[in-house]
């Protein structure tokens, strides 16, 4: 225990961390944690935190924020609302992508993104480098330098126009991330198959929104995996596959760790809690994404892959898009499947619907909850102050009411996006007072952090 004078002390709540669970009051100065124990001397400031849960507060590490897509739509969300909807929901920390497009220096597309954030975010934040070109001295220069700078996550799509890469750069960019010490996040889907898929369902006249699911086959993702696994089996590089969705994605994984591939994993909770049935219902656009929802034997395989730790993180892969001309529809109402968005919002639902399914209802423990959702986010991106309740970390903290329950309606989330994907959903578990580096910033559903005090978080060299 510190002998230094304490700002904070959240007294008398049960305290949770990735290994274990007690009652405890936690001592906060300075923005960080500095003791926990019992009877700690008085602060200026208490908070009662008796019948609560003292989580860390989330790390979401896949977010999509002001982001311009592949097709030139910018999603609806600024860092302001976002990072707000984030907060609400109990996260305190987001990864998000600084998308490059052909033609852009990977410098400058990192430089803009930093700058909406430091404008915007109530929350701290870093980023993914998305790289779409590596031609000029994207690859031989400004990558390795924002690495040294602390951006040491690189994003890679092996499909989509203007932004997939073919095996020849993919190899190219893990050969530069295993010298510099960065970390290659893939969306992991066989390009062809895709094609081939959409134009198949197009001649035939199959254009309504429930063909999405059909236009990305299984078969594309468990292709994909396999080739970015044997490729970092290749290169040694360090490769974290997004969102997995099949059996068969996870069983690939599990094969690649157990031969010693440095390959990670994780999920989203519409991959979980969505089969793709829901595309048949009405107005189908909401739930579009890629990959698609699949079956329940797919959800099955998913909480399988988090018991013997194939998959280690839950994300959201919040991607926003209004239901109107700005989003989803802007190449019209009648648009046929593949020109429209993809993605949905889930930054605000990612911790509830997880906390619930997994504490509420009994699945897992309060200390996986924290693993998947906090603690393995911020270890797998080397954000060494983030993600438990431990001395010495950052005080990012969530009160958690494990009996508050609410009903989610049709446009009731603190984002920008107009509706809410889980209309209907009854949650148990949920965030009552957020705080980051010790300042509350949500209070009695209220918001009373001021845009633009979140801090860029650099990521630490991977050992």
């Amino acid at each position: 225990m510190t002998d230094q004078q304490l700002d904070t002390i959240i007294r008398g709540g049960t305290v949770v961390t990735s290994t274990g669970t007690r009652v405890a009051d936690v001592g906060i100065a300075g923005g960080r944690i500095s003791a926990i124990g019992t009877n700690l001397a008085d602060a200026a400031n208490i908070i009662d935190a008796t019948g609560l849960l003292v989580l860390p507060g989330g790390v979401d590490t896949h977010c999509h924020i002001e982001q311009v897509s592949g097709a030139g739509l910018m999603n609806a969300d600024t860092f302001e609302t976002a990072a707000r909807s984030a907060a609400f929901g109990g996260t305190t920390c987001t990864v998000s992508f600084a998308a490059q497009h052909p033609g852009n220096r990977m410098r400058d597309v990192v430089a803009d993104y930093e700058a909406l954030a430091q404008k915007g975010a109530v929350i701290d934040h870093a980023f993914h480098m998305i790289v779409a070109d590596t031609s000029g001295e994207n690859l031989s220069h400004d990558i390795p330098a924002l690495i040294a700078q602390g951006h040491r996550s690189i994003k890679i799509f092996t499909t989509y126009d203007k932004v997939r890469q073919d095996d020849h750069a993919i190899l190219d960019i893990l050969a530069v991330a295993k010298r510099e010490g960065a970390l290659v996040c893939f969306h992991a889907e066989n390009d062809g198959l895709i094609r081939h898929m959409t134009a198949k369902l197009l001649a035939e006249g199959k254009t309504a929104p429930k063909y999405h699911a059909a236009s990305h086959p299984r078969e594309a993702e468990i292709e994909a995996i396999d080739r970015m696994c044997r490729f970092a089996e290749f290169t040694g590089a360090r490769i974290m596959i997004f969102h997995v969705s099949t059996r068969e994605g996870v069983e690939i994984v599990r094969r690649a760790r157990q031969r010693g591939v440095p390959v990670e994993a994780e999920t989203c909770p519409h991959y979980l809690f969505q089969t793709a049935d829901i595309l048949e219902s009405d107005n189908p656009a909401r739930f579009m994404c890629s990959p698609p929802q699949r079956t329940e034997d797919d959800q099955e395989a998913l909480w399988e892959a988090f018991d013997d730790g194939t998959l280690q993180l839950v994300t959201s892969d919040h991607a926003p898009y209004r239901m109107d001309e700005s989003g989803k529809f802007a190449n019209g109402t009648d648009s046929p499947f593949n020109r429209i968005a993809n993605g949905m919002p889930g930054l605000e639902v990612r911790l509830p619907l997880m906390f619930d399914a997994m504490v509420s209802k009994g699945r897992s423990s309060l200390e996986e909850f924290v693993q998947l959702t906090a603690s393995n986010p911020a270890r797998a991106f080397g954000m060494s102050d983030k993600g438990e309740i431990a001395e010495g970390y950052d005080a990012d903290i969530a009160l958690w009411d494990p009996k508050a329950s609410h009903t989610y309606g049709a446009d009731d989330l603190h984002d920008n996006v107009g509706y809410n994907p889980w209309e209907g959903t009854t949650v148990t578990g949920l965030p009552v007072t957020v705080l980051s580096r010790g300042e509350m910033i949500i209070q009695d559903e209220h918001l009373l952090a001021e845009a633009g005090r979140g801090r860029r978080i650099p990521m630490k060299a991977f050992s």
